[in-house]
């Protein structure tokens, strides 16, 4: 089950013992994959100004730029295959990262109130992935993703990947609200049903779930190829994050 989590920012930087502010580092290094990051005024600022390199550039296809944190990490010895979240198949580790288990619960609630920043070819996102100690245990709750290209469609719900007990079950439901405002999106995650929610009000009731520990991940992303500004800053701000355990039902 879930344990309490509360998050405020309220120190001059990360708390590395809950944040690994390093985006799946096993598929590159930790120098290639750091996030660029603030900690100041209690918001989280997660950025990508134009000096940032590519993530993965021999590997990913498409050409991405991230920063982004997580509460777990796991990965197999360099050149496996064991590793979370791999982007194509037989791709192998390069640098094996140590398991990290900053905050892994099963269950629960969660939210996020942050904004975002973002051009016509970026985008920010709020999720929960399984641990991938096993293959199996790889699905995803997506609790927000919002592109620049369409700011009122709000990405929610369950990619499958390698869970074979879970189905693709994904939305982007229209919301009239701002993206550069502050919202406040949170999950509620039980044994087969997740309700999703923006500003307390439900938006999605998705009749599956994980059945795993899962980490946080909080992220901005963007695709360089997509044209645009070279010299925009996308940037993902974060006033706090919580998790706690739900009450019985």
């Amino acid at each position: 089950m879930a344990v309490r989590m509360e998050e405020r920012f309220d120190g001059d930087d990360l708390d590395t013992s809950v944040w690994c502010p390093f985006y799946l580092s096993h598929w590159s290094s930790r120098a290639e994959s750091a996030a660029t990051y603030t900690v100041s005024d209690r918001e989280l600022r997660l950025s990508i100004p134009p000096t940032q390199g590519l993530w993965c550039a021999d590997r990913h296809d498409e050409p991405l730029r991230v920063s982004a944190l997580q509460t777990g990490a796991f990965s197999g010895p360099a050149g496996s295959t064991a590793g979370q979240q791999p982007f194509v198949p037989g791709l192998t580790v390069r640098e094996e990262q140590p398991p990290f288990w900053g905050y892994t619960p099963t269950y629960g609630r969660f939210e996020a109130r942050l904004r975002g920043v973002v051009t016509e070819r970026s985008m920010v996102a709020f999720w929960l992935s399984g641990i991938e100690d096993r293959p199996e245990r790889s699905g995803e709750i997506c609790v927000m993703e919002v592109f620049g290209s369409a700011p009122h469609d709000v990405g929610m719900g369950v990619h499958a990947f390698r869970d074979p007990l879970l189905s693709e079950d994904f939305a982007t439901p229209w919301l009239d609200l701002e993206l550069a405002d502050f919202h406040l999106y949170g999950v509620d995650w039980r044994p087969g049903r997740l309700t999703f929610s923006v500003d307390g009000q439900v938006v999605r009731v998705v009749h599956q779930a994980p059945s795993y520990p899962m980490q946080l991940m909080l992220g901005v992303f963007d695709f360089p190829a997509r044209g645009g500004s070279e010299g925009a800053v996308p940037e993902l701000v974060v006033t706090h994050v919580s998790g706690e355990p739900l009450p019985a039902v």
